[in-house]
């Protein structure tokens, strides 16, 4: 059975149509990615799906209940961690449990036992009577987490939880992610960093309020970036690279920092091929390495693709 279900769901904010008739599911107990440039329309349809705000066209059902018609119903059962901080930065990681689990109506020895397993879990223990706005960006976000868990929810939104902070907190709250996950938690996840994304069972993406692709990791790399993906570096790269897409055998040239990517057809353009037909346009010495697809080479196909046909 589905946790999640939507049908050619919709939101307009006057002319402006920021989700534009999305339909996808998501099982019970499966982590599920949501990516997207900024305003793509990733967390208005969190909104809706939370039954924060009223579709303008379509349905979604979240744990049983239809956000329109039930969304008391929905929120009472779901997790929503939003992507703008929601603590209270003057009271202690236990008070913030306490308010939070209030509001949930949960009180009495069974509440105090379950803030006690959570601190354990999150790692809180030590700083559980800190006042939160002292403690550093990662540990935040981790009280956060358990403040949206609290109620045991089958379902968790999170609107990118790890935004700004460092890669070993990140590390550590996807393990959190993915415990919650085999517990039987649906968790449904927003975020920027491609290498997050990986966890996931399965990923959606959006571009424009539009869903453009879904499948698993695995499937949107094979749909999306097919072929062989090459790094380059050396003098000269950035004159050597314009116009590189229209040769035959490139499928796709991205830019990173000083060198690039370049995908390429291996049938029509092997890589020693490339690094020929680079040299010839003036780079040397060159690095040439080939890599696994990942990704960030699908979202910019994707967002490519995209802003071609615009």
């Amino acid at each position: 059975m589905s946790a999640i279900e939507v049908e050619h769901l919709s939101r307009r904010f006057g002319a402006f149509t920021a989700v534009d008739d999305v339909s996808f599911s998501v099982g019970a107990g499966e982590i599920f990615g949501y990516l997207g440039a900024n305003g793509a329309g990733k967390s208005t349809t969190i909104r809706m799906l939370c039954g924060l705000l009223a579709p303008s066209e379509g349905h979604a059902r979240v744990a049983g209940f239809d956000v329109a018609r039930e969304p008391e119903r929905v929120k009472s059962g779901i997790g929503y961690m939003s992507q703008r901080f929601s603590l209270y930065l003057d009271l202690s990681v236990r008070d913030n449990l306490e308010f939070f689990a209030s509001a949930y109506g949960a009180y009495g020895a069974s509440l105090q036992a379950r803030i006690d397993e959570l601190l354990e879990r999150m790692q809180l223990v030590a700083v559980r009577d800190e006042v939160t706005g002292r403690l550093p960006g990662g540990i935040q976000q981790r009280v956060a987490l358990a403040s949206a868990v609290l109620h045991r929810p089958r379902i968790v939104f999170l609107d990118e939880p790890t935004a700004g902070v460092d890669p070993l907190q990140r590390r550590s709250f996807w393990q959190l992610i993915r415990e919650l996950s085999a517990q039987g938690t649906t968790v449904f996840v927003t975020t920027h960093y491609m290498d997050e994304a990986e966890y996931c069972a399965r990923i959606g993406i959006m571009v424009d309020g539009r869903l453009v692709a879904l499948d698993t990791p695995q499937g949107l790399k094979r749909t999306h970036a097919p072929g062989r993906v090459l790094e380059v570096r050396g003098p000269g790269l950035s004159r050597a690279l314009e116009g590189l897409r229209a040769e035959p055998g490139v499928l796709d040239v991205s830019r990173f920092g000083a060198g690039a990517t370049v995908r390429v057809d291996p049938e029509r353009l092997p890589a020693e091929a490339l690094g020929r037909l680079l040299r010839a346009r003036g780079v040397e010495p060159l690095e040439l390495e080939e890599t696994e697809p990942t990704l960030d080479d699908v979202f910019l196909a994707l967002t490519s693709a995209a802003g071609r046909e615009e």
